[in-house]
């Protein structure tokens, strides 16, 4: 392990680690290096396992002193992006989303749209989510601002023809081509056409509406019905943008959400009230990165082309307190910033509208990366490289536990073939031997059950063998797992990994050194999405079986209620809280149950003492 360098300065400044062939693996800030750094220098059992695998890789260290801890964040943001160090999160543009670009290269500025990379020299507007929705926008805005969107070639060509295309006659191109429009007055139209994209609808109907009464009242009858349906279509055009707030808001409002080592960060673009823009970003984790720690890092990447900073941004709880986020702001912006994070009204229902984005941006990701054949061969060729194998693991068998306080103890096991879930393979295990707290033990039977269907494929299960088995626990579980291949004969035919799973690393049979596979790689997604997948299957099987202990404890000794009659009467109210809830009308006439269950059932749920029925109709208690 790296040992630690003398001289480290107490100032704020960078910190770089690098491997032994020179890579920069790491990179972070402080705002005294020698206070943050000594947090690395510990005895190996001293940190959590994610800093104990970066210095066990580390070979050297150096530093950059700054002269402010924001001038650090802003250097640290610089040197992630040229190094792109395996162990810092990393950041990726969503790039699915499509912009509207104003190109002001040529002395006719020229609106089209574009899902391409940034260019110097051309403003962006956007992202938009959908392009239809855009292109309509688009099309009502330049009948009030008819600015030309033909290419370069085609103006050439209209401009020696001195003859115009059919945009020009159709009022929505303003002819720069032909000389009908002087450069002041395109113009004009130019920034009308970038008011309107920032937002501000409300002036932009009241200078057409003030233009088009001057024409009416000076007998310019044509200007005037220019400008009426310059104004007809700036009213549809803005139709489409939503209104969320008021009329004078202009703020950002960012989300984050996170699943696992994915995180995605959301930002709504709100000028005059209505959303203009969004941005998406989506980010491979690395170490256990804050909320204000992700939206550092979004803020340089959405904040680098130039986009204005608007003097309020919202921010999701926990990160408004963050003077460091502020002051990063502040400087990125030349000027105060507002950072809030909204509670109630309407700013708090658009944070819910941004982090519901955010989790929409994630599950589509994830769909895309399961469904993408390329991307599932090369998790299984990553994973099965990481572990050692002979070959990528085509099925994969993973399994977990799941009790409360040692009650009702089942596992579960579920298998993915080609890295997708087989569900029909999918089996439940009910813990038969194992009393108490005890996760090995109750891993050890269930593997050893499974396994007792190892090499016959034939047999009632029809189980093929497994190319790997995943246990979700770390070394104990592992061992249990080792110690179930032994009591079923099939010691060393058994590929096994345990996954630690707080850290995410895996554990091989004879190697108490864990393996980390590469953040945001392919085979770390496919192990979690293995594990979550076990997780929740086994969860899902034990509240179904806690819930039908507690009806069984609920409803037992009831005289005439049996096993078959307290089945059909949770299917038919759906819970022992509707049961109980239910009046005696609704007991009565529950199909199958006579009525004197009924009553018994009813005064038992009740509280109402037995009554035992005499001859004369007495009750005696």
């Amino acid at each position: 392990m790296l040992e630690r360098p003398s001289g480290i300065p107490h100032e704020s400044g960078c910190y770089i680690y690098r491997n032994d062939r020179g890579v920069v693996i790491y990179v972070g800030k402080a705002r005294s290096l020698a206070q943050r750094l000594s947090n690395y220098f510990q005895r190996p059992d001293a940190l959590d396992t994610k800093t104990r695998t970066l210095m066990s890789e580390a070979s050297s260290l150096e530093w950059i002193v700054t002269n402010s801890e924001v001038d650090a964040l802003i250097l640290e943001n610089e040197l992630i992006k040229t190094h792109q160090p395996r162990y810092n999160m990393r950041l990726k543009d969503d790039k699915s989303f499509p912009f509207l670009a104003l190109d002001r290269r040529t002395p006719w500025a020229q609106p089209t749209i574009t899902r391409g990379k940034h260019v110097k020299g051309v403003r962006y507007f956007g992202p938009f989510a959908h392009v239809g929705a855009l292109r309509r926008t688009l099309d009502e805005v330049l009948s009030a601002y008819p600015l030309r969107t033909c290419s370069n070639a085609k103006f050439r060509l209209h401009e020696r023809q001195s003859r115009p295309c059919l945009l020009f006659d159709l009022g929505k191109c303003a002819g720069p081509c032909i000389g009908a429009v002087t450069p002041e007055a395109y113009g004009e139209i130019e920034e009308g056409f970038e008011r309107f994209f920032e937002g501000d609808v409300v002036e932009l109907r009241t200078r057409l509406r003030s233009r088009m009464d001057d024409a009416a009242a000076t007998q310019r009858y044509e200007d005037a019905a220019r400008a009426r349906d310059g104004l007809v279509a700036l009213d549809r055009a803005a139709e489409g943008q939503r209104v969320v707030l008021d009329d004078r808001s202009e703020l950002d409002c960012f989300a984050v959400s996170i699943a696992g080592t994915r995180a995605a960060v959301t930002m709504f673009r709100v000028r005059g009230g209505r959303v203009v823009g969004r941005n998406a970003l989506l980010l491979d984790l690395a170490f256990d990165e804050t909320p204000s720690m992700i939206l550092q890092r979004a803020f340089a990447e959405v904040y680098a082309d130039g986009t204005l900073i608007p003097r309020t941004i919202l921010v999701p709880d926990g990160v408004e307190g963050d003077d460091l986020t502020a002051s990063f702001l502040a400087h990125l912006r030349g000027g105060p910033v507002n950072v809030v994070a909204p509670q109630r009204g309407r700013r708090r229902h658009l944070m819910e509208m941004v982090r519901d984005d955010g989790t929409e941006v994630l599950r589509t990701d994830s769909l895309r990366r399961e469904h993408d054949h390329n991307t599932r061969s090369r998790a299984l060729q990553e994973l099965g490289s990481a572990l050692g194998l002979s070959r990528p693991p085509y099925r994969i068998e993973c399994f977990d536990m799941s009790h409360l306080q040692g009650t009702n103890y089942v596992g579960s096991m579920v298998v993915f073939e080609d890295g997708l879930p087989k569900k029909s393979e999918y089996r439940r295990f009910n813990v038969r031997s194992v009393l108490g707290n005890d996760d090995a033990g109750a891993m050890r039977e269930v593997v050893a059950r499974r396994l007792s269907h190892w090499g016959d494929a034939e047999g009632g299960e029809k189980f093929r063998d497994a190319d790997l088995l995943i246990i979700d626990g770390g070394l104990p579980q592992l061992g249990a797992a080792q110690l179930a291949c032994e009591d079923a004969g099939v010691a060393g035919q058994v590929e096994l990994v345990a996954l630690a799973k707080r850290e995410e690393l895996l554990y091989r049979p004879g190697s108490s050194l864990p393996i980390a596979l590469e953040r945001g790689s392919e085979s770390l997604y496919l192990v979690q999405r293995l594990r979550d997948e076990a997780h929740r299957f086994a969860i899902t099987f034990h509240r179904s079986k806690r819930g039908k202990s507690m009806v069984r404890e609920a409803l037992e000794g009831i005289p005439g209620l049996g096993p078959s009659r307290r089945d059909a009467l949770t299917t038919h109210f759906g819970s022992l809280a509707a049961v109980r809830a239910a009046t005696w009308d609704e007991l009565r006439l529950t199909p199958g149950l006579p009525e004197n269950v009924a009553r018994t059932l009813y005064d038992h749920l009740h509280g109402v003492p037995s009554v035992r029925l005499t001859k004369g109709g007495a009750g005696d208690e």
